[in-house]
């Protein structure tokens, strides 16, 4: 099964991914996850990776499209994988239906999360996240020890990127680029919208039963 999961920041898509690939065993595919492995091996595209962040610069699509391409040609997603992060524009859209294709291969679901902005905001407020492992904690998925992460006892923090500026540039950012996402798929009928609000549970069953749906052109 070949997934993505779509929903602005806070939406909960890292919690529910690694719940379905536990579920499905498929890998997940976050960007900046297959991106720091990249760099971690040394490979050529990650080398290009490293020497662009060090330097303080975003980088460019096509060292992104190219190292998500090697990730996919990893035996490990022969059954399928979950996109988490990418693609994040109608380009890298674009240029993940060509390097699928190539694989004789396409998107078969697009989760999309739907949170309202207020919860959206309360959220992030009170997010904490795992230096090591990056296990995110908050007020629907606390740390069974205040602080700390339950993995592996790291003292948790607040990343820069959940604080409330950066958050509400997360915001804008998502509503101009990403949220296009959601037209682009529905097109093809594989976009499921879900309800994000609930435990974690009842949100993972409502993403297990969209995934079930008999009509699968039919969002949920």
């Amino acid at each position: 099964m070949n997934l993505i999961f779509l929903g602005p920041p806070g939406a909960g898509k890292g919690t529910q991914a690694k719940r379905l690939i536990a579920r499905l065993g498929i890998p997940q595919l976050s960007t900046g996850d297959i991106l720091r492995k990249a760099v971690a091996d040394g490979t050529p595209l990650g080398k290009q990776a490293k020497a662009l962040m060090d330097a303080g610069k975003l980088v460019p699509d096509e060292v992104v499209n190219g190292i998500v391409d090697e990730a996919l040609a990893s035996p490990a997603c022969a059954k399928g994988f979950l996109l988490d992060g990418f693609p994040r524009t109608v380009p890298q859209a674009a240029a993940l239906d060509e390097m699928l294709q190539r694989r004789g291969r396409k998107i078969e679901h697009v989760i999309e999360l739907q949170v309202p902005e207020a919860e959206l905001m309360s959220r992030l407020a009170g997010r904490q996240t795992c230096p090591k492992c990056q296990t995110p904690y908050g007020k629907d998925s606390p740390p069974r020890r205040a602080g700390l992460c339950d993995k592996d006892g790291e003292k948790l923090i607040v990343r820069p990127d959940d604080m409330p500026d950066r958050v509400r540039q997360r915001m804008l950012e998502y509503e101009s680029k990403t949220a296009l996402l959601t037209g682009y798929y529905r097109k093809r009928g594989v976009v499921r919208a879900v309800d994000g609000v609930g435990t974690v549970d009842e949100v993972e069953r409502r993403i297990i039963q969209a995934l079930g749906a008999e009509r699968p052109g039919v969002d949920r």
